[in-house]
């Protein structure tokens, strides 16, 4: 080991640990896991420890997560390598009335859906996950005496007011009380602290570590953050940048002249979606200088999934952007900007695991004796019983690690009265039989699995490119050095993680968050992961590459030189505060949607998932992908559709 490696604490046994995940050549082996053994007392926040191994606790498992070592192999040899033969396969008698493929929420979903239309239904789900939720991941760490929750993939119930009757009323019926998840949230904790938005520059890239906090990032709309001393504008002359950047950089900042002159404020956003970000600041604003390019590209990148380079210069622009003044639509920023913040609702609708909650609620509701407790609280901290979910005497059965191959009718699709469904599960092949089905997997997949499509909506599945993602959660022993430095969000535009989150700061019965620096705190970090390519969908595919391509030991070092070089100054020492890291990957994460850069406007029922999503037989599709957008609220509803269309 160098000594740098030293210094970061790569040497240093934490959990989450696992140098062989994450190759594309891994080809099975033992995980390796190690526990954190930090002595913290009882009382501390988080919750009373497992008692389960967490070899045998999903929830806890070390080693990469997300799309993890043994989940999408398989999957990989059916699209990649067009495999079809998957040995001798192991047949049951047994007919289901639904079979559903895919154990994220909108799976779970309809699973409930199913059963509240058919009392007595016998439901089998199907997953290649070890874990049920899908992107709704929960990562658990143990510390002491104390467990506590991070979400590793979808975070929060966004804007739930604009939810449909159809989602709202799960909600309701599942027990999720809106008023007391929005008390549960702490909003004066980032004020009371101290902690505002920052931005990252590293001395690899500009020559000196320096973290700036300042206006210049604006984490408004989704955090309650403390206010900066620093304008946006003043920020600007103490960046470690070139004095040609610097003027560039406040021109477009403070440039007041209507770039648009031939157009109104009424045509401007027609135009604005129409060109790129990157193009609007280049042709209109003048913006040439690479260094400011590659400081804005990823401002937006982990909400929108992708760079400036592939996002419309309105949806930027909205978003907060610079830029603003240059148009006509700069006469009404200051309304425009309270407009939003009068229409958008607070983002506190957050349990301290995410919508790992939702999932667990459900699952608890479809499977009796799985977890105990009734509420939307107690379920954060419930122990699920995973050896209940696939229980033979259960009228709805759970099945992880079981990577659906092939779907098809037995006989004609108009006369067949079940479907085969063939999943591999530890290497060996076994098929199952349900009246109907729902795949609420990722809907590129069903091509591949479902040969008896036609080409036409094989061909709109195939266009659900999903945009990769990448959410890693850093378990802090202490947060000594994020409350010295300030900082309750950072932006950091040359490293390879943008974005980091001081953890929602949400409290429920039985669970506690942090409230002292001395105390153990989760930072959050989260990257839109995409590569070179002409379209999104091709830079997306690069990302997917990139990603599934690095090892755990990767993410660590890259992870643990950021976080040195941010909190430089600081009473942190990488090697002595980090006490676990897990990194959730999601090479398929954010569900497809239409761009109007490189997506016609589409009639009503044309688009590509919509197309794509059509009963076939009795196969109904479902997950987020089906209605093109990224969010519980559209998991929900399509499983309701998916469940409707085959009743």
């Amino acid at each position: 080991m160098n000594s740098e490696d030293k210094r970061l604490g790569m040497g240093r046994e934490i959990s989450r640990r696992d140098f062989l995940e994450g190759s594309l050549k891994f080809a099975g082996g033992t995980a390796l896991a190690a526990r954190a053994s930090t002595g913290w007392a009882d009382g501390g926040p988080g919750m009373a420890n497992r008692s389960a191994s967490t070899s045998q606790y999903p929830p806890g498992r070390a080693g990469l997560r997300g799309s993890h070592a043994g989940s999408f192999e398989t999957a990989h040899q059916l699209a990649w390598e067009g495999r079809s033969d998957w040995g001798e396969v192991t047949d049951t008698d047994h007919v289901y009335d639904l079979v559903v493929v895919g154990a994220g929420v909108s799976g779970l979903a309809a699973a409930y859906f199913y059963r509240e239309q058919h009392l007595d239904a016998h439901i089998l789900i199907l997953d290649n996950h070890d874990d049920f939720g899908g992107h709704a991941k929960r990562n658990e760490f143990a510390f002491g005496n104390q467990t506590i929750v991070g979400y590793g993939g979808s975070q929060s119930l966004e804007a739930p007011s604009a939810y449909s009757e159809t989602a709202s009323d799960l909600l309701r019926r599942l027990g999720v009380d809106l008023d007391e998840l929005a008390a549960a949230y702490d909003q004066d904790f980032y004020k009371r602290h101290n902690l505002g938005s920052a931005i990252y520059f590293d001395k690899e890239t500009y020559g000196r570590d320096v973290t700036l906090r300042s206006g210049f990032v604006d984490g408004s709309l989704f955090l309650p953050l403390a206010a900066s001393d620093l304008t946006a504008i003043d920020a600007v002359d103490r960046m470690p940048i070139s004095a040609a950047a610097k003027a560039e950089l406040r021109h477009l900042m403070k440039s007041s002249e209507d770039v648009l002159p031939d157009h109104s404020v009424f045509s401007e956003p027609d135009v604005l979606s129409s060109i790129s970000y990157e193009q609007f600041i280049a042709q209109h604003v003048g913006v040439s200088e690479p260094e400011v390019v590659d400081l804005l590209r990823h401002l937006a990148s982990s909400y929108f999934g992708h760079g400036t380079d592939m996002l419309p210069a309105m949806f930027g622009l909205g978003f907060g952007l610079p830029g603003m003044n240059a148009t006509s639509l700069g006469t009404f920023e200051g309304l425009i900007r309270k407009a939003i913040q009068w229409t958008t609702e607070p983002y506190i609708y957050h349990f301290p695991d995410g919508n790992a909650s939702i999932a667990r609620l459900l699952v608890r509701s479809l499977i009796e004796g799985v977890a105990p407790g009734s509420t939307m609280h107690d379920v954060v901290t419930a122990s699920f019983d995973y050896t209940k979910l696939d229980r033979a005497d259960s009228s709805v059965r759970l099945r992880l690690s079981s990577t659906v191959v092939k779907v098809e009718h037995d006989g004609l699709v108009d006369e067949a009265q079940r479907v085969n469904v063939t999943y591999q599960r530890g290497g060996l092949a076994h098929r199952v039989r349900g009246k109907q089905v729902v795949m609420a997997c990722y809907n590129m997949a069903i091509p591949h699995i479902c040969p008896e499509l036609g080409q036409q909506q094989k061909a709109a599945l195939a266009e659900l490119v999903k945009i990769p993602m990448c959410s890693t959660n850093v378990l802090l022993n202490n947060w000594r050095g994020i409350k010295e430095q300030g900082i309750g969000m950072v932006y950091s535009p040359s490293r390879w993680n943008k974005t980091f989150v001081v953890d929602f700061p949400v409290s429920m019965e039985g669970y506690r968050f942090a409230d002292s620096p001395d105390e153990p705190l989760v930072l959050h970090c989260l990257r839109g992961v995409t590569g070179a390519g002409a379209t999104p969908e091709e830079q997306s595919r690069a990302g997917r590459y990139e990603l599934l391509g690095l090892a755990f030991e990767d993410y660590e070092r890259e992870l643990r030189r950021h976080m040195a070089g941010m909190l430089t100054g600081t009473d942190f020492d990488p090697a002595r505060d980090i006490g676990a890291i897990t990194v959730n990957r999601w090479p398929h994460g954010y569900a497809w949607g239409p761009n109007p850069l490189f997506n016609p406007e589409y009639a009503e029922g044309a688009a590509p998932h919509e197309v794509g999503r059509q009963t076939f037989g009795r196969i109904a599709i479902a997950n987020s992908d089906a209605g093109a957008r990224a969010y519980l609220d559209c998991a929900i509803d399509e499983a309701a559709r998916a469940v409707g269309d085959l009743v």
